[in-house]
């Protein structure tokens, strides 16, 4: 597998993503975060009350740090990947709401 700073696609680091989510409770804090991003950008678009797009990056991250700092006791990958690791969070929800992953 490629090191943490040698990915040339997704594809190569959505399996480090993985590893670095193996805390049940820091995934089930990523699921949050990401649903509550959802569901602010959803209410944003509907109410055009476009100053809560602001709020969207502490949905964000807020929980999903506290779940990296708190319980998988690692750096987030966002600081070194964020796109990679914006597409993560989308991917890791994903296969989270078909039974991919477990909470």
């Amino acid at each position: 597998m490629a090191t943490s700073t040698s990915f040339r696609t997704f594809a190569e680091f959505y399996p480090y993503y993985l590893g670095e989510h193996s805390n049940p409770t820091c995934r089930r804090l990523h699921f949050v975060g990401t649903s509550l991003v959802i569901a602010l950008l959803a209410y944003t678009i509907a109410s055009g009350k476009w100053l809560l797009l602001l709020a969207v990056p502490v949905f964000g991250y807020g929980f999903a740090w506290v779940g990296h700092f708190c319980y998988e006791r690692n750096k987030p990958a966002t600081f070194k990947h964020p796109w990679y690791s914006l597409m993560g969070d989308f991917a890791m929800f994903r296969d989270i709401l078909l039974g991919r992953i477990s909470l």
